[in-house]
């Protein structure tokens, strides 16, 4: 590895590439988590990578991966400053405006492995929707420390060099945004954190996708909760009960005809819908649905526009009848 940083110090932008190849994943998570947004995490890489390569003569020789997380969480920090996005309060993720979906098979690029089932566990648990909407309610220093030290598992001391804090300082800002998350999340983690989708919620997610294409609501209420909630940000509304998501069906009905496919994101069941208004001979990309399975049932739906679809490795539109 010295010899690939001497030669990136040296201009060589492939041995340049090669050190930061491995981490560039990783580092967009962490920016996600930072951010909740997909589309600005990846803004945020691209401007630390640019930022590492011009300051590369600045690295002592230390642990590199720590230097690029340092660099990110900059990025990262500088980017919330400049929009000075504040969340007072969380009671549903269309309060998180700038909100995006992740896939889980880009999240798969740096999975442990299965011989780490305790890291497996937390990386699903620091994914999911409700965790990333309640850590955008943290001051961004605050953000940084818990995610820093409770998803990344680094030492105080690390995470205070990081940021140019005191331990004390960071310790503080730990407990701090610790109390807040115990305040904003469920009380069970059962409500906020899902496991890998199981294969009843996939045969679940399945039957779902078979009821939305062919417009039969009497399957789909039977497969939802009384009380299931739908959410569409950055649309500030939250949509509580089977009348509701009724009244969104018949709209649905009303555009044309739906195909979906299912997909897996935030490590948490999904289907992607394409419609084929009338007049129209192709199925065009249209939306995204993340379900939270409770007990068997869809207790909840966030819908997303299709932006991301090619991020999910999604066609943009599916021919057939």
């Amino acid at each position: 590895m010295t010899d690939t940083i001497a030669a990136a110090k040296a201009g060589d932008e492939t041995a340049f590439a090669a050190l930061t190849g491995g981490h560039r994943r990783e580092l967009h998570v962490h920016c996600y988590r930072m951010l909740g947004s997909f589309d600005e995490a990846e803004d945020a890489v691209q401007e630390a990578l640019l930022n590492a390569w011009r300051g590369l003569d600045t690295f002592d020789g230390g642990n590199f991966r720590a230097w690029l997380y340092r660099i990110a969480t900059n990025a990262c920090l500088d980017a919330i400053r400049k929009k000075d996005r504040r969340v007072p309060s969380v009671r549903s993720f269309a309060e998180v405006p700038w909100i995006q979906p992740y896939p889980d098979r880009l999240l798969d690029e740096i999975a442990p492995s299965e011989a780490e089932p305790h890291a497996l566990a937390i990386a699903r648990e620091t994914i999911e929707l409700a965790f990333l909407a309640a850590l955008q309610m943290l001051p961004p220093r605050q953000r940084a420390v818990l995610i820093l030290r409770d998803v990344l598992g680094w030492q105080a001391a690390e995470t205070a060099e990081l940021l140019d804090l005191s331990v004390p300082a960071a310790n503080s800002a730990l407990q701090r945004g610790r109390a807040t998350l115990r305040e904003r999340l469920p009380q069970q983690r059962g409500e906020w954190s899902v496991p890998a989708p199981s294969d009843e919620e996939r045969a679940l997610v399945r039957k779902l996708v078979e009821a939305h294409d062919s417009g039969d609501f009497s399957t789909l209420s039977s497969l939802v909760r009384d009380d299931v909630r739908v959410t569409m940000p950055p649309e500030p509304n939250c949509y509580i009960g089977l009348e509701h998501l009724a009244r969104h069906g018949r709209i649905a009905e009303e555009m044309g005809e739906w195909r979906a496919v299912a997909v897996d994101a935030n490590r948490m069941p999904a289907f992607a819908s394409y419609l084929r208004r009338p007049g129209d001979t192709v199925f065009r990309a249209f939306k995204l649905d993340l379900v939270r399975v409770v007990d068997g049932k869809a207790a909840e739906f966030t819908t997303f526009d299709s932006h991301l679809f090619p991020a999910f490795g999604l066609d943009a539109v599916l021919e057939g009848k």
